[in-house]
């Protein structure tokens, strides 16, 4: 059993390896087209690169890491979870192929996340086997999160646009620092889950670009040095630079999305597992998309 454990997860690495051994990209065809550090056209963005890599990346980083779940854990304890009755009248919210991307995109992000902040402290665990395994299942679960980012995006983006709503939500911060329930202003999606769609979609897009440049590292960019006017090394420092800053909120809102659909909400996961939210759920939490569904006789 420890054996197959071992072999599992020591996969990524060893497809890794063949793959960089067998890909033109790392042997004979690889492009040396990135200048030495300290030679002219190099030094573009380097100075900054250095300050934010050096300096602020890491700490702000653990800020989030330690920070955000702090505030959620002292609302948890202070304010406490709003729990609905699970045994009512149902209603049918996200259909089967909703669920199957979200739940390919929350399977992907569940790997992706821990191994992106283990490769960011990467000297606190002492780098090595686990760090370098790390980063290949953070490049391996990038592959299925890049099929379904698109989808996601299209099936979604109509209830995600901003409204009215997303204002009155924002100014009562959506109802969360009281455990009344009063219906709440919100569509299917409230102000919280727009922001997270659009970070979970454009900005992992933004993500995937980049991390596919670094990834590569000096594979041949031409068209985007000639297009952009900067080295390929500033490129790449760039896309480094991308790749943290929209991380940072990426990370800050993943663990706000698991907490409010986990503890915030009792049992508001089970929507994207079965499809179904309780009718006073509904009705509460997004109440103008609960009188939607009257007015359209769906209820």
């Amino acid at each position: 059993m420890k054996n197959s454990l071992r072999t599992l997860l020591l996969l990524p690495l060893m497809v890794s390896a063949v793959f960089a051994a067998e890909n033109p990209i790392w042997g004979e065809g690889r492009i040396t087209n990135i200048f030495g550090y300290g030679k002219e056209g190099s030094t573009g963005l380097g100075p900054l690169f250095t300050l934010l890599q050096n300096q602020y990346f890491v700490p702000i980083f653990l800020a989030i890491i330690v920070g955000v779940p702090a505030v959620f854990l002292l609302h948890y304890l202070v304010i406490g979870p709003k729990v609905f009755p699970h045994g009512g009248k149902k209603i049918k919210v996200f259909s089967l192929f909703n669920r199957v991307i979200h739940q390919i995109a929350a399977i992907s992000f569940i790997v992706i996340i821990p191994t992106g902040i283990v490769m960011v402290f990467g000297s606190f665990f002492g780098g090595g086997w686990f760090v370098t395994l790390c980063k290949d299942l953070h490049g391996l679960f990038t592959i299925p999160f890049a099929l379904v980012v698109i989808p996601m995006f299209f099936m979604w983006v109509k209830e995600a646009i901003p409204n009215t709503d997303d204002i009155k939500w924002m100014m009562i911060l959506g109802g969360y620092l009281s455990k009344e329930k009063k219906p709440i202003p919100a569509g299917k999606f409230n102000a919280g889950q727009k922001m997270w769609f659009w970070i979970a979609t454009l900005g992992s897009l933004v993500m995937v670009i980049t991390g596919v440049m670094m990834y590569l590292l000096d594979f041949d960019m031409s068209m985007l040095v000639s297009l952009t006017g900067l080295s390929q090394i500033d490129l790449l420092r760039l896309a480094a630079i991308l790749h943290n800053v929209v991380g940072f909120a990426v990370l800050a809102l993943f663990i706000t999305h698991v907490y409010m659909s986990m503890f915030a909400i009792k049992g508001a996961v089970h929507s994207i597992i079965d499809g179904h939210m309780e009718e006073e759920e509904v009705r509460i939490l997004h109440s103008s998309y609960y009188k939607k569904l009257q007015k359209e006789g769906k209820i």
